[in-house]
């Protein structure tokens, strides 16, 4: 079985050179985005030439905030795009690499953007996209800052990048072609799946709310209708104020548990609702020992309801739209208590509840599976990504 790494297959041999970036950019290959009065607000128009500010994958001229006219792009020439250059994010997601296709629009880059401008005698775009990505490091240095590193055409020119069979540039973009294209089928497959969970999910959230506004819907006189208040005990507030990070019991609140308590205050199942804040009106189920916040309403339900199905039922309301104010948005346990309730049988209720149970549990487990799935196929990427690109060093590297 052959020791051989499936780069050093792919290298067969040939003589691997590593030049820095600086050499394999054209003359004049290192553009920084303008600064100080050249693209004043005072310059944008509502239509025109774009300014690109950050990283598309595709551009489209929705994309874009900011148009100059024709005269002032004329005057800021040699801040424009041309297909095949690359652009390089200075602020923000400090390093984001994109490459500029012939679709994209032609426009300027602002002063948050390094253009570089690459010899395609000698490298492969897509290829120094890779590894410029895979050692990001180089890029973006922890020392000195990364915003000021990077706009350092002294400390970008100076990237090591490998370069094999230097002496036969068709042979070299050949070599750089294949392990484009490997990383390239990874990074398809990935964004295949991805589309593929995603659109699952979405038909699954779909026939899960179909399913439950038809449940959930009555025709008059098909069942009794009753207010909140006659299927509650009470509705009252929860009284936490005191959460941490340590504790052995959760305490509850909008949007479910957000913090820990010693000291536990209920011990059964509760329905809970938000009363303030943009989450008022979001709906939970509290089990187990807990405590619950002061923004909080807490539903204790009398023996003629379902917790399960007044869940479901109340979810699908989306009790958010009941809301007072606009700065801080309210929902009161007086305006919850005269709400009207659909009350069916209690056979019906769990029948009800049976259905949805099932849809709720696959639409989560889609929806948490596919967080999982995503970083699986990323991490395999990263690796065989991270095998192909680990040239060997020389003694000077």
């Amino acid at each position: 079985m052959s020791n051989l790494t499936y780069l050093e297959k792919l290298l067969d041999g040939v003589e691997v050179e590593w030049m820095t970036l600086g050499e394999v950019l054209q003359p004049k290959g290192y553009i920084r985005g303008p600064f100080g009065s050249a693209l004043k607000k005072a310059f944008f128009v509502s239509d025109g030439i774009p300014v690109y500010e950050q990283q598309h994958a595709i551009y489209d001229k929705r994309d874009f905030r900011y148009f100059i006219d024709n005269d002032r792009a004329e005057s800021l020439k040699r801040f424009s795009v041309k297909p095949k250059d690359l652009i390089i994010s200075c602020s923000g997601t400090i390093g984001k690499i994109s490459i500029i296709n012939p679709t994209d629009p032609i426009g300027v880059i602002n002063q948050a953007l390094l253009l570089l401008r690459l010899d395609l005698t000698k490298v492969h775009i897509q290829f120094i996209k890779y590894y410029l990505e895979c050692f990001s490091h180089l890029i973006v240095s922890s020392s000195g800052g990364a915003i000021s590193n990077i706009e350092k055409r002294n400390v970008i020119g100076k990237i090591p990048i490998p370069i094999p069979c230097p002496d036969n540039p068709e042979k070299s973009l050949e070599i750089q072609s294949e392990i484009v294209r490997i990383l390239d089928t990874f990074t398809e497959l990935t964004t295949e799946l991805t589309t593929e969970l995603t659109t699952e999910l979405t038909a699954r959230k779909k026939q899960y709310s179909y399913y439950r506004d038809q449940l959930l819907s009555f025709d008059e006189g098909e069942v009794e209708w009753k207010k909140l208040d006659e299927v509650c005990e009470k509705i009252s507030s929860g009284k936490n104020r005191e959460k941490s990070e340590a504790g052995l019991y959760p305490v509850f609140g909008s949007t479910g548990i957000i913090g820990r308590t010693h000291n536990k205050v209920y011990e059964k199942e509760h329905i809970l609702v938000a009363r303030v804040g943009a989450n008022a009106g979001r709906v939970n189920i509290a089990r187990g020992e807990y405590d619950v916040s002061d923004n909080t309403l807490i539903f204790d339900l009398k023996g003629n309801i379902n917790m399960k199905y007044l869940y479901f039922y109340l979810v699908d309301l989306n009790l958010n739209r009941f809301t007072k104010g606009a700065g801080q948005p309210l929902l009161t346990a007086g305006q919850l208590k005269s709400m009207q309730i659909p009350v069916p049988r209690l056979a019906e209720q769990a029948r009800i509840v049976s259905i949805l149970d099932k849809f709720d549990t696959l639409t989560h487990s889609i929806s948490e599976g596919l967080p999982r799935e995503i970083e699986l196929r990323q991490k395999q990427y990263e690796y065989y990504r991270d095998l192909l690109l680990s040239f060997p060093k020389s003694e000077t590297v």
